[in-house]
């Protein structure tokens, strides 16, 4: 099993940054990648970014692009994301996932994903 907990949501307003975190514990050697999700009130789970625990490698929804960062720290076993100029738009609950799935086009579906956080709210005021 592996465990996730987000932290670091808040209020914030428009143009204002924050910067979430994801710690993993557990079986984390069985992941491949980790990945943001997001889910505002009345809509679906959206995609927002992942990256790859060895390469590194990250992805991004085309609606973050440019202002969004995924970064980790492996011998924290944390993920991070980094938000700027943030928008309204943004306002959702934040959930971090982890998947051992080694396709980088499945990362973008929440089904592709084992185990999930909790959960942080992000709220940007206009």
């Amino acid at each position: 099993q592996v465990q996730l907990v987000e932290s670091g949501g808040g209020l914030v307003q428009t143009g204002g940054s924050l910067r979430l975190s994801c710690a993993a514990s557990g079986r984390t050697f069985s992941t491949y990648a980790m990945g943001w999700f997001r889910q505002a009130p009345g809509k679906e789970r959206e995609y927002v970014a992942a990256i790859t625990w060895i390469a590194s490698s990250t992805y991004y929804a085309d609606s973050v692009k440019g202002r969004f960062t995924i970064s980790r720290d492996n011998a924290k076993n944390t993920v991070y994301l980094q938000m700027n100029s943030l928008k309204p738009e943004d306002t959702a609950v934040y959930y971090c996932a982890a998947t051992d799935r080694r396709y980088s086009s499945s990362f973008y579906y929440a089904t592709a994903y084992n185990y999930w956080g909790q959960g942080t709210q992000v709220t940007v005021s206009s």
